[in-house]
């Protein structure tokens, strides 16, 4: 069964890889115009995380794909070797 999540309820959360490296916290997220689809997470970094700090890009932001994300509950969880 899929649970529905509003993204408003996703805004603030920490995200963090599933073998425990935090990544940032999600802020936004990017939606294919065709098909409606979510493509990528959007992190803001935690500059204090060595593998955030690898992972940012131009924007300074770090952009997750959609399908390396594992579970979201308390935390968003991401598969590290996906990233």
């Amino acid at each position: 069964m899929v649970k529905f999540i509003i993204a408003k309820q996703l805004v603030g959360k920490k995200v963090v890889t599933n073998d425990g490296f935090d990544l940032g916290v999600f802020v936004d997220m990017e939606v294919s115009e065709v098909t409606g689809k979510i493509k990528t997470i959007v992190v803001e970094p935690d500059m204090d995380s060595a593998i955030a700090e690898k992972m940012v890009g131009d924007d300074k932001y770090i952009k997750v794909p959609y399908n390396a994300i594992l579970a979201v509950n308390t935390y968003i969880v991401t598969d590290r070797k996906q990233l």
